[in-house]
């Protein structure tokens, strides 16, 4: 049977109340589709008689060669497909129209029960050792025939005669015969902090050993906490979640007698908590949520805030703020002691302290990485993103007038492109809109970090430097706070008196996942009202075209000064890039059908300096600290 995924579109399922949903059995991917790389494969059929998903559901469930679906609400159609996301030559693609559902077994990374039902594809034991195919008789025989029935699939892991340590196979090996692969249950594959508000694992019974009911479900039980409205607690199906901060993960349950239940999860203590670092370490592993040492400043050498004060910064970490109290007496497990650096909400950028400085909330603490725990680079692939209501623009008329020649820019469109204006209401840098009452801009357009900011304020929804007085879609935002970024990141934060409107020329820029690198190639833009260096009119806004290049290949220019946490745009024959007055600016690049900031213009050596790419702060590497103070405030 042949088969071709399509762009196809969730809907709310229905179904007859007390019934156990087929959807139970399957993970949906909102606004996301299947697609396969090759083409071998004919396109399957569309079955256009279903009346929801829920049905689709119970049509793919029972067949043995299906694995997902698509949905189209338009035409109440699916398409039952035979791959899932970890399947050979398989991508996920961004899709406005489609919702992608695929069945458990396949892509959960741990087990229910023993494992009989688990699909995944481990294939190495606990040992190391690499999985023997299961059509293979050679170097261990066996009695195991492959059937769609049994899954022993490839050489994947399998547990086909019920073994109670779970999922296992045969090694290849002569002196082994057979290994457990280690695959953890989903209840131990994630323990419980405090209430467990932040439990994201995939068990989904609660402590009686009834079935969950899913979240985007309205039956057997009507409730408030729709998937769509809550976006972060993340309430994925039917998985154990806490989105009301009780007193630990419960869920509905699909017994109409019974409306909710608590979940039977561990909780991360003594045996299950991050390994403690001696207190004289200087380092730490893994994000640090061990580290119990006695560092008490910054990188920037600031003195860190005691954890029981809420002066100079209140904070969420106090029993009365707090559900879940994270206080040096309430929670043994955080250890949050004196004004000691910590890591109590696992940043991935490691310990960390509030400050005793008024103008800087917190920052990361001068501590280093143990050596036998090194980050993996950030240079590696990037995975797949996939963005939601943010770097979206309008084509405006503005844009097909004349089109006059940032320095060999010309006008264009960039609702989230601000000008930074000061107490003379003169334009000195650029900024990118990330949230409605947050703009991030460069540490390079500020004299320091405590620059009284009574006067300076935010501009938005204007071509012009200079705009008309009562230009209608100007919006003149005071700025009310300011925030430096980490050591090393030439970032800032501001935070707006008020929130702004979004509108067509008002937009918010998607920021990018942690980490996330760009590919080599993608087309980005920069924009700004700044120098134009005689090539156009730095009246109006520019914007200009650049293409990514990797790190490694703009080090061969500059003599590998370029570090992981910056990337380059490549240098043109002709004068185009960045100059004075477009600092703070957006490096915005096209990704799965959103603008995503990138990069922010940072002072080069030259502006637009003919053949030598020119450099932007990452801003990647710095994704956690930005939604970590706009979340603080």
């Amino acid at each position: 049977m042949g088969w071709l995924p399509l762009l196809l579109l969730l809907t709310q399922c229905s179904g007859a109340p007390g019934q156990r949903s087929p959807l139970n059995d399957f993970q949906v991917l909102r606004g996301t589709e299947l697609q396969h790389l090759r083409h071998a494969v004919g396109p399957g059929p569309w079955q256009e008689d279903v009346a929801d998903a829920e049905e689709c559901a119970g049509r793919c469930g029972p067949l043995l060669d299906c694995r997902a679906f698509h949905y189209n609400v338009s035409s109440h159609g699916c398409q039952l497909l035979p791959w899932t996301q970890y399947s050979p030559y398989t991508q996920l693609k961004r899709s406005g129209r489609c919702d992608l559902f695929q069945k458990k077994d396949y892509v959960q990374t741990c087990i229910m029960d023993n494992g009989v039902k688990y699909r995944g594809t481990v294939a190495i034991t606990t040992g190391g050792l690499p999985c023997q195919h299961w059509s293979h008789r050679f170097p261990n025989d066996h009695k195991y025939t492959p059937t769609l029935r049994n899954g022993l699939e490839e050489n994947f892991c399998r547990n086909p005669d019920r073994d109670p340590g779970g999922p296992w196979c045969y090694t290849t090996d002569p002196a082994v015969r057979f290994q457990s692969c280690g695959i953890k249950s989903c209840r131990e594959a994630a323990c419980v902090w405090c209430n467990g508000e932040d439990y994201r694992g995939a068990v989904d019974r609660t402590e009686s050993g009834r079935e969950c009911q899913r979240w985007d479900l309205q039956r057997p039980h009507a409730h408030p906490f729709e998937p769509g409205k809550f976006l972060d607690k993340d309430l994925d199906d039917n998985y154990c979640r806490n989105p009301d901060g009780s007193e630990r993960p419960w869920c509905y349950t699909t017994d109409p007698q019974v409306e909710r239940e608590f979940c039977d999860l561990p909780r991360c203590g003594s045996e299950a908590q991050p390994r403690h670092e001696a207190t004289t370490l200087d380092c730490f592993r893994g994000k640090g949520e061990g580290y119990r040492g006695t560092a008490n400043t910054t990188a920037a050498g600031v003195p860190c805030q005691r954890w029981d004060a809420q002066n100079p910064h209140q904070h969420r970490f106090a029993p009365e703020k707090y559900a879940c109290k994270f206080t040096p007496t309430s929670a043994p497990h955080a250890h949050l002691e004196e004004n000691f650096c910590r890591n109590p909400d696992r940043d991935s950028h490691g310990p960390w302290c509030y400050t005793t400085d008024p103008g800087t909330p917190f920052d990361y603490c001068a501590l280093r990485r143990c050596d036998d725990d090194q980050p993996p680079s950030i240079l590696e692939p990037p995975d797949q993103v996939v963005f939601e209501k943010c770097g979206k623009r309008v084509t405006r008329l503005d844009q097909q007038r004349s089109r006059l020649r940032v320095v060999g820019g010309q006008p264009g469109n960039s609702p989230w492109t601000v000008s930074l204006r000061n107490r003379q209401g003169q334009h000195f840098c650029g900024g990118s809109l990330v949230k409605e009452q947050w703009v991030l801009t460069a540490r390079q357009c500020f004299s320091s970090c405590h620059v009284p900011l009574m006067g300076y304020e935010v501009w938005l929804g204007t071509l012009f430097q200079n705009p008309q007085p009562g230009e209608p879609s100007l919006q003149q935002v005071p700025v009310a706070k300011m925030v430096c970024g980490p050591s090393g990141s030439q970032l800032v934060l501001l935070k707006l008196e008020r929130p702004v409107t979004l509108n067509q020329r008002v937009a918010l820029i998607c920021l990018p996942p942690e980490r996330y690198v760009v590919p080599p190639g993608t087309k980005c833009e920069i924009a700004g009202w700044g120098e134009t260096k005689g090539t156009g009119n730095n009246k109006v806004l520019n914007v200009a075209s650049l293409n990514v290049i990797s790190n490694q290949k703009c080090n061969v220019k500059h003599r590998g000064r370029v570090r992981e946490n910056e990337m380059c745009t490549e240098g043109l024959l002709a004068p185009v890039g960045a100059c004075e007055g477009d600092y703070g600016g957006p490096l915005a690049c096209f990704t799965h059908d959103c603008w995503v900031l990138e990069g922010i213009i940072i002072p080069n050596r030259v502006c637009a300096r003919p053949r030598w790419p020119a450099i932007f702060m990452r801003v990647s590497v710095f994704t956690d600290w930005i939604h970590k103070v706009m979340r603080l405030g």
